[in-house]
């Protein structure tokens, strides 16, 4: 690792191990004061709805912030963020220790000299968390200004330099392939069981949101791509929900391989600083750069034809053919 990627990995885990630590040193210096069974899971007003024990709440949420903030320097050192984008990443992760820390903070100190576990989690506690995530983010957005960014390899390329089918005047083409994998349809089931089981052993409450995710996440268990005149399109199984990005917003389209994990954080639909993408595997992809430099990625086979079949007609749309 380099002098440069071994500031910036520190600078990404650094959030995760001081919130780590708060969380342990609390803890230590509080469980003499609290209950054997904590209370674990709030409602929507506050009240306890569920219970842990203290073995428990440890084991489970101890993890949380060491893996994150692996996953953090994961994206930081080889996701291939640039300028901007990388240093949105790393406030990011600051803002997002900031906010699990408090919360888990907050958790424990509501559990504070309460008959097992009879405390409330006022919604205020939120409010407090999200004002320190965005204090703690604009802290982490001028330290990751000590550190320079990693230079985009792309920024000096133009975008007549990417890959061309030739197509005859008046001549029209179009490029489509299916992409997925085995197990977006059983992460859907899973979703659904787990939906369905806590409705009627719970709650609906907790129930019908996870079999709301259900629905994108089984429409798009197989995806189609297509290229054409309307530009990159990604549909389901349905006809909506669909991503598409027309030809007047390309700047130019490259077939690379992307790391699912480091580069997006994971798989699905994924949101990232100075980029979007349909993601279900680590592999080739489409990657369309967009007007204002964000990028939209879909991994799909014989990405590098549909990428040149799209840099095609970007051209013909900017000539008005």
């Amino acid at each position: 690792m380099t002098r440069k990627n071994l500031g910036r990995a520190t600078l990404a885990a650094l959030p995760f191990a001081l919130s780590f630590l708060v969380d342990l040193i609390l803890f230590l210096v509080l469980k003499d004061r609290l209950p054997a069974r904590l209370a674990g899971h709030f409602d929507v007003s506050g009240d306890v709805n569920g219970y842990v024990d203290r073995t428990t709440y440890v084991l489970v949420t101890a993890p949380v912030l060491p893996v994150l903030g692996a996953l953090w320097v994961l994206m930081v050192v080889g996701g291939k963020f640039y300028g901007r984008a990388h240093r949105l990443l790393i406030a990011g992760g600051w803002a997002v220790a900031a906010f699990l820390q408090y919360v888990l903070g907050a958790a424990l100190i509501v559990n504070l000299d309460t008959p097992d576990g009879a405390g409330r989690f006022p919604l205020w506690h939120l409010a407090m968390a999200l004002g320190a995530a965005v204090l703690v983010g604009g802290i982490g957005l001028l330290l990751a200004r000590l550190v320079p960014a990693p230079e985009d390899p792309r920024a000096g390329k133009s975008p007549a330099d990417r890959e061309r089918i030739a197509l005859a005047d008046g001549e029209v083409a179009g490029w489509a392939r299916t992409t997925g994998s085995w197990w977006l349809p059983l992460s859907a089931l899973v979703i659904v069981a787990t939906g369905t089981g806590l409705g009627y052993g719970v709650n609906w409450f907790l129930g019908v949101p996870l079999l709301v995710i259900a629905v994108p996440a089984l429409t798009f268990s197989r995806a189609h791509v297509t290229v054409d005149r309307r530009g990159l399109t990604v549909s389901g199984l349905l006809p909506w929900p669909r991503f598409q990005l027309p030809l007047e917003r390309i700047e130019a389209a490259d077939s690379r391989r992307v790391d699912a994990v480091a580069e997006f954080g994971g798989w699905g639909y994924r949101i990232r600083p100075g980029r979007t993408g349909f993601i279900v595997r680590s592999g080739e992809a489409i990657v369309a750069r967009q007007r204002g430099g964000r990028e939209f990625a879909v991994t799909v086979e014989d990405s590098g034809t549909g990428a040149a079949l799209l840099n095609t007609l970007v051209d013909r749309n900017r000539a008005g053919r």
